[in-house]
């Protein structure tokens, strides 16, 4: 699971600015270091960069693709790609995160 905290060191790049980054829809690691600034190459942006861009929904460690998936199955609301996948259904942290993978549909 990915450190909540502060994840790449070199350039003080914390978990949220990754995950704002994809709420405005970076996906790749690339657009990721783009949008945020992070080196992905400090141990922290190593040992957490890719987990965070593959987990969409921490508490249920349900993935984007399994999230893209639900709203290529037709979930096109927040609500049914919850249902769908279980993500947001705990602490509803992701629904952000979940409402811009419906609008982009992936």
């Amino acid at each position: 699971m990915a450190n909540k905290g502060t994840i790449c060191t070199t350039n003080n790049v914390e978990y949220i600015d990754l995950r704002r980054a994809q709420i405005k829809g970076a996906r790749s690691l690339e657009e990721l270091k783009a949008a945020t600034g992070a080196c992905g190459e400090c141990e922290g942006c190593r040992e957490n960069l890719e987990h965070i861009r593959d987990v969409l929904c921490g508490c249920k460690e349900v993935t984007m693709e399994a999230a893209a998936q639900a709203v290529r199955n037709g979930a096109d609301t927040v609500e049914k790609v919850v249902e769908a996948t279980g993500a947001g259904s705990d602490c509803a942290r992701c629904k952000a995160l979940i409402a811009n993978v419906v609008e982009m549909g992936r």
